[in-house]
This record gives C-alpha cells, structure tokens and sequence, in this order.
C-alpha cells in the first residue's frame, strides 16, 4: 500500500489515501519518491481548469530512488536516483527522431487500453494517472522514457525542481530562444518556472535580464538570481519601462504566468525582431496574438511546451550546474513540506508571496 494525494473532485482539497502502484512492465520503472514540487499546472487541474479525468493523483515534478525495473529497461537501474520528467517521449515518432522530444505524444508510454491499470484503490478501482506520472504519492510507476538518472550526490529536494520549473526555465532559454552572451531577456512572471528562466539567463550571459512580477519579494528574489532590472508587472507604464532601460525593447520576452495581460506584457516589451515566448498554461479559451505593426516589425511568437526539453540529456547537465555552484535552487526552494500539508502548499501559491513547495517524503 502507497500513501498519495489523490484529486476526487475539482475546486475540492486533494484527499490523502492509500492506493496501490503496480509492478513494473517491461519498459516501466519503479520509483520511492524522494521528493515533488508544488507546480501551478497542478493548481489548473485541481482547480478545473483543464480537465482530466478522475479520479487521478496529480504531480509531475518530482525526484527518487529506482526500487524496482521491469525486463526491458536499460536506462537505469535500481537504487540509481531518477528526476522525472512529463515529457515521456517515445523514441520513434517524427517528433523524437527529429529532436522534438518535448512535442512527443507518448502514446507508447501509457500502458495500453485494456491493461491493468498502473495505480488502483484497494477496492481494484482505477486511479488515474496524471502527465504520465502521478508523482503527489509516495511510489511511482513510470515508463522508463519518463525519468533519467542523475548524480548521487544530488539532494534530491532540490533535484525535484528540476523535473519541470527549472527544466522549462532554463530549457527555454537554451534551447527555444537560444539566447546568445550579451542579448536582452525580460521575464514576465517570478515563480519556480521564471525565477528558473532568469537564472538560466544569466548563465547563458545575456546582457539585460528584467524581471517583472507585481510582488516585491519575488522581484527581490529575481535579482538574486541574475536579474538586472526589476519592474512592476502591474504598472501603466511596465512595457514602456522595459523599453526605455534595453534603449528599444528587448530580443527575448518571457511570458511564465499563464495570463493573457503577462502575454501582452511580453510582446509589448519586444525590440524589432525579437521573439515573446509563452510558458504559461492560459485558459483554454485565450487567444495571444501579434498586432500588424509588430509583424512589419519582424517581431515574432511562440510556445515552448516544457522549454522544448531533450530531458535525458538536459536534466543531468543542470544537476552539474547545481553542484557546480551555477543554478541557485536553494533560492527558488521557499520551503519543504510533508505530504499531509499539501492542500495548504497549494493556499500559499494561490496567494502568490513565494517561490517552490516542495514535498519531502519520509526515506
């Protein structure tokens, strides 16, 4: 039996119970989770903004210890420690085989219609599992192009930010913008996934990075994580700060709220040319646009679904820039919690004064 955080009904505090996590099929892995993080993307299906069905134990951003592996798998093996990542990929679609790993449906990563299901009440009913990973419990079943091991000597409550804020922040700044030493970068947004953005900014040597977010903790925490300039997300005049201090706009704006006024904000504050890249989940029904003019501009828009990650390979490196004294988890950690306080995790992020919960389980 496995305690979790299992979501009955949207707008409803998630519920603490015992379920059962199958054994591993032949490409899956078995994980005693270490650590998760609180993430906004499990706010919008606790909250019912995006559906899902239920009922589903939510999480998706976590970090353990393989305790078991199915006949097939040879990426890792037990007692390696794993982060996770939704970003299951397949392998062989056009996606993967072009390096779009992140753009994976992962159709093959699910057990197919018809099998036993990967999590169960004792009662034999099913439990559905979320992003492939449903990691709010304290063993996972996971396909093994769902996690990658790390270093030993990572501490895994850090190590489990990883597995989507950081990995989005940074993976877009790598790989989605491909920012360049000296470019400017203005991130709308200070939570886990901007804070993430603006310390791989830094690291990638933009030359401006301004960080705008309406509360001023977060603007203060952004600059101990590499911001230059800080501005009120909420202000009149946000955009035409932002323009005034790059001396035109900036080349790459970051939206990492999931609001149609922060995706305003970010194409505002572009230069001629410059690329806004939207992080956040919106609501389903909103549209982000560019107007006539910032198309004669050059300017353009673009999604960039978890960072466009490759995370097999990305994961481990920013595991080696943590040890190696370059990304500042410890910062973007506010706080680490046991598993029955969850429900009031998710009270403080609707309040919006800190960066990342996270989860520690008992080892």
């Amino acid at each position: 039996m496995t305690k979790a955080a299992v979501l009955i009904e949207p707008g409803k505090p998630l519920v603490i119970e015992e379920v059962v996590v199958d054994k591993p099929g032949p490409h899956e892995v078995r994980i005693r989770t270490a650590a998760c993080g609180l993430c906004h993307s499990d706010l919008h299906f606790i909250d019912g903004a995006y559906p899902h069905p239920l009922p589903a134990i939510p999480g998706h951003e976590a970090a353990g210890i393989v305790e078991a592996v199915g006949s097939e798998v040879r990426t890792v093996k037990v007692g390696d420690a794993v982060v996770t990542c939704l970003s299951a990929f397949c392998g062989h679609c056009e996606f993967c085989v072009s390096g779009r790993m992140s753009l994976c449906m992962g159709g093959d990563t699910r057990r197919a219609a018809g099998a036993a299901p990967r999590i169960t009440r004792p009662d034999g009913s099913i439990v559905n599992q979320m992003l492939n990973l449903s990691a709010f419990s304290e063993v996972m079943l996971v396909h093994e192009h769902a996690c990658v091991a790390i270093d030993p000597e990572m501490p895994l409550d850090r190590a489990a930010v990883i597995g989507c804020a950081v990995t989005t922040g940074a993976g877009t700044i790598f790989n989605a913008c491909k920012v360049t030493p000296g470019e400017t970068v203005a991130v709308v947004g200070c939570g886990g996934v901007g804070l993430a953005t603006i310390n791989a900014a830094k690291i990638a040597g933009a030359g401006r990075i301004i960080a705008a977010d309406p509360v001023p903790e977060k603007r203060a925490l952004a600059q101990k994580l590499g911001a230059t300039d800080v501005v009120d997300a909420l202000a009149d005049d946000a955009a035409k700060q932002i323009v005034e201090l790059t001396k035109g706009g900036v080349d790459h704006a970051i939206e990492a709220v999931g609001r149609p006024a922060s995706a305003s904000l970010a194409v505002a504050s572009l230069r001629r040319g410059g690329t806004a890249t939207i992080l956040g989940m919106m609501p389903l029904s909103e549209k982000v646009g560019l107007g006539a003019m910032d198309l004669l501009s050059g300017k353009k828009l673009q999604g960039a679904i978890m960072g466009g990650n490759r995370f097999p390979v990305d994961i481990p490196r920013l595991v080696d820039f943590y040890l190696r004294g370059l990304l500042d988890l410890d910062s973007i950690v506010a706080e680490t919690i046991p598993l029955e306080q969850i429900n009031e995790g998710f009270d403080k992020m609707k309040k919006g004064d800190a960066a990342r919960s996270v989860i520690v389980f008992d080892q």
